[in-house]
């Protein structure tokens, strides 16, 4: 496939009509729900040297009702992931530096299940319409699990001998046994479960996040080490740049906004946070109330709000109420966040 770096007029005003299409009035979610389950993913050093009596708890974060983040399961600075279970969310995943850990009691109690051949899990994933198939995306390709973490397999055909660091993996909410994997040679899809996969994005810097629409399963976005940030109207089978979004420094990951579908946002070490409001056909920088230098790893959305999050690097979480335009100072004082999750709540 040849890439070209701009949209065509015809194919960007596609996508912001697909976006508009897949919206009510005023760009909220299709079908009222209950308010979702919001995580995130956290490593705290503040105060911490080696030696020293300070306790700090790292891991996974839940959004309580007071918007304050609690601790959930075990202390593990390395959690990289989180993934649910939807027939049961006391069922979690996650991927970490010794692999895949999960719970059964909604983080009381947890094991291990992977082998020694199996380590360093960069994200984790839930077939939602097959949910004992677990994806988990490795420094060396993927694995898959059919009987909920019990056992692993290695599923790679397809993917490179060199070029499959696999960083981030994502399942189709809308098809079975639909995936897309980011590596650092592109993007790979799967449509029969990991049993085969073909690229159907060629980069020349790893893939560091992809995410689906809320709203329309067709849109995915995509953003790179230094290979720019990317968009599919398509499911994903094909792939064009963002007009606007810089290339030269990496990106560290993307998000949709549940609340209102034109609105995405990326974080970005050198960057800061960008943001669009028209389906990415422009990108502002949004970083006014950040500390210099920004340095932000990871922004998220509060699914219920529409709070825009941004994870400064062993400062600070900060939040911001107009997507970006001011930010305040929030919680988690000396974390970097390494992802958020939302879990969706039932339909009303």
């Amino acid at each position: 496939m040849t890439r070209t770096n701009h949209f065509s007029p015809g194919w960007a005003a596609g996508l912001r009509l697909l976006a508009l299409l897949a919206l009510p009035a005023a760009g909220r979610p299709l079908a009222a729900a209950a308010p979702a389950d919001f995580y995130l993913c956290a490593a705290l050093n503040k105060g911490y040297v080696t030696g020293s009596k300070i306790t700090t708890l790292s891991g996974l974060f839940r959004r309580d009702g007071t918007g304050a983040w609690q601790h959930i399961g075990y202390n593990d600075l390395s959690i990289a992931a989180a993934a649910f279970d939807p027939r049961d969310p006391k069922v979690i995943y996650t991927a970490a530096l010794n692999g895949c850990w999960r719970s059964l009691d909604g983080g009381k109690t947890w094991r291990q299940t992977n082998g020694w051949d199996i380590t360093e899990g960069r994200d984790v994933a839930v077939d939602p319409h097959s949910p004992d198939h677990v994806y988990l995306a490795l420094p060396d390709g993927v694995a898959v699990s059919a009987d909920r973490a019990q056992t692993w397999v290695r599923r790679e055909n397809g993917l490179p001998d060199r070029g499959k660091y696999t960083q981030t993996i994502k399942v189709d909410r809308a098809h079975a046994g639909r995936v897309l994997a980011g590596c650092e040679s592109g993007i790979y899809l799967t449509e029969n479960g990991a049993k085969s996969w073909r690229r159907v994005l060629p980069t020349a810097a790893t893939v560091d996040d992809i995410q689906q629409a809320w709203n329309d399963p067709r849109q995915w976005a995509a953003v790179t080490q230094s290979d720019g940030a990317w968009a599919s109207i398509d499911g994903g089978v094909t792939w064009k740049r963002f007009p606007g979004v810089p290339a030269d420094h990496a990106l560290y990951n993307l998000t949709f906004d549940p609340t209102n579908q034109r609105r995405l946002a990326i974080a970005s070490w050198h960057y800061g946070v960008l943001t669009t409001e028209d389906s990415g056909a422009t990108w502002t920088s949004r970083n006014a109330g950040l500390p210099e230098p920004h340095r932000v790893a990871r922004v998220g959305v509060d699914p219920d709000t529409g709070r825009l999050y941004a994870s400064v690097v062993n400062d600070s979480l900060y939040t911001s109420d107009d997507f970006g335009r001011t930010w305040r100072r929030s919680a988690l004082e000396g974390s970097v966040i390494n992802n958020f999750i939302t879990v969706p709540g039932p339909a009303k």
